[in-house]
């Protein structure tokens, strides 16, 4: 069942982080229905490769270039043009549509405007429901939203494959991330385990987003299930892979990459 959720969230990821707010107006000089865009966002990097053509991807967010925080396939990220969202480096690229997350400056945002881009201001997606609206909402930016009805069912496809049998228990698993972070209850990781058979068991213990779960509390109430989510060279990553787990016979080890959490 771990190995499943872990191939599920592969494909979900590309949904994970956007929710469009669109404002302002379309440019002239370029085919309306697939401008060309800059993305901000590694989610919405990660489902734009997915979903546009190359040609209207002027260049992806510098979080795409970097393991740590790239939510798709670096090797496939750094075949585009990247930006590290500065507002001179967007105005020079002069796309159709600026992609951006929700701390994108007011005054950044009335700069694109100005220039008459199209600002669409991404939010965060709780549910699993709420991806799948996302990756539509990102293909008919685009331009391409039966590209982004083929994304949609392999997205429900995987989730089909990881379902649970009817009436089965759920396994008590933890997202532990590096520090021994763990997710909420209203987190989209958290309702995808949910959707694949899995109770968190950090909720079970009334801990909510970014509290932490103690490595003296795993192993005196160990889960069934621990996803480590640990930021490779990052120090505090250490407790993740204690040695004292291995002595928790009855529990599941999986590695989580951190980058498909948000």
């Amino acid at each position: 069942m771990a190995r499943a959720l872990l191939a599920t969230v592969a494909v979900l990821a590309l949904a994970a982080c956007v929710r469009a707010d669109s404002a302002a107006v379309q440019r002239g000089g370029h085919d309306s229905r697939h401008p060309t865009i800059v993305s901000l966002n590694p989610c919405s990097d990660a489902v734009l490769t997915q979903v546009a053509d190359k040609g209207q991807i002027l260049a992806l967010s510098h979080y795409s270039m970097d393991p740590r925080s790239s939510s798709m396939d670096v090797a496939q990220a750094r075949r585009f043009a990247s930006t590290g969202g500065t507002a001179e480096e967007v105005m020079a690229l002069q796309p159709d549509v600026v992609i951006a997350g929700s701390f994108l400056p007011p005054a950044t945002r009335a700069a694109f405007e100005r220039l008459g881009m199209r600002v669409e201001v991404l939010g965060l997606a709780r549910t699993v429901k709420d991806s799948v609206a996302q990756v539509r909402d990102v293909a008919r930016i685009a331009g391409y939203p039966d590209r982004g009805e083929k994304l949609v069912a392999r997205i429900e496809q995987a989730l089909d494959r990881a379902a649970p049998p009817p009436a089965a228990r759920p396994v008590d698993a933890v997202m532990w991330q590096s520090g021994g972070i763990v997710p909420g209850a209203n987190v989209l990781v958290s309702d995808l385990l949910r959707h694949t058979g899995f109770a968190s068991h950090s909720v079970r213990r009334g801990l909510g987003q970014a509290d932490v779960l103690p490595l003296e509390q795993v192993l005196s109430d160990p889960p069934q299930v621990i996803f480590a989510a640990g930021t490779p060279g990052d120090g505090e990553n250490r407790m993740l892979h204690h040695p004292a787990l291995e002595a928790l016979a009855g529990t599941r080890h999986a590695a989580f990459a951190p980058g498909l959490l948000y």
